[in-house]
């Protein structure tokens, strides 16, 4: 399995990584795993892009300094201050209309299983009005983890985000961006591993969440340049 660490200089170039990566799987037939912090932004997704309010929601994320940006993939807004992981697992796919649900399944219990080393059992599920609502979260004191998944021919990508602290930032700046684009919102909800009472070191981490999707595989480990 190959594995992917670092981050690459802007927003753009790291984004390329990950679509890269996909292309590579489906090519090679090898699964690979990525865990990084990425830069500083707040992720858009498509249904936000049409929202009338998209605009205001934009100018919301620039008063808190957050760069916007518009995914192509997943549910709502995201925010990543820095401390905030996105991880990625990309594995061969023979057929698109199979293992869905067993994909998700898996990804859950690897990241569950990686939250409790770092000091949080998390429960399956999120809170009412939960930012990037979605049915495949993980929750301790608020929302830490969200996952999605993205199936194309000959590979499939299972990712999400980590909170590991920064919640109350992330709080704030949603709070306005979510009133913007008239998504329900309750900054509660807002959970990382530092406020369920976990660690607030990303590096320790990433190196736990990259551990546990990788699983018992032999790796080989690449580096993005541009850090």
């Amino acid at each position: 399995m190959r594995v992917i660490r670092g981050r690459a200089a802007s927003i753009e170039a790291d984004r390329a990584v990950t679509a890269a990566l996909r292309e590579d799987v489906a090519e090679s037939g090898e699964a690979a795993v990525r865990v990084w912090a990425p830069h500083r932004q707040i992720a858009f997704g498509r249904r936000d892009a049409r929202a009338p309010g998209y605009a205001r929601a934009r100018e919301a994320a620039a008063e808190h300094e957050f760069p916007s940006y518009e995914r192509a993939v997943g549910g709502r807004a995201v925010a990543y201050t820095g401390t905030t992981l996105a991880f990625v697992r990309v594995t061969p796919l023979a057929d698109v209309r199979r293992g869905m649900d067993e994909r998700y399944d898996a990804a859950v219990a690897d990241v569950r299983r990686a939250l409790s080393h770092l000091g949080v059992e998390a429960e399956r599920g999120e809170p009412l009005h939960a930012f990037c609502p979605g049915d495949h979260s993980l929750s301790s004191r608020g929302k830490i983890v969200g996952i999605a998944q993205r199936v194309r021919k000959g590979a499939a990508q299972t990712a999400g985000c980590l909170v590991v602290d920064g919640h109350e930032e992330i709080a704030a700046v949603l709070t306005p961006i979510y009133e913007a684009l008239e998504v329900p919102f309750d900054p509660d909800s807002v959970g990382s591993l530092a406020r369920a009472g976990g660690t607030a070191d990303v590096e320790t981490a990433r190196g736990t969440l990259e551990r546990a999707l990788v699983g018992d595989e032999p790796i080989t480990v690449e580096e993005v340049r541009g850090v």
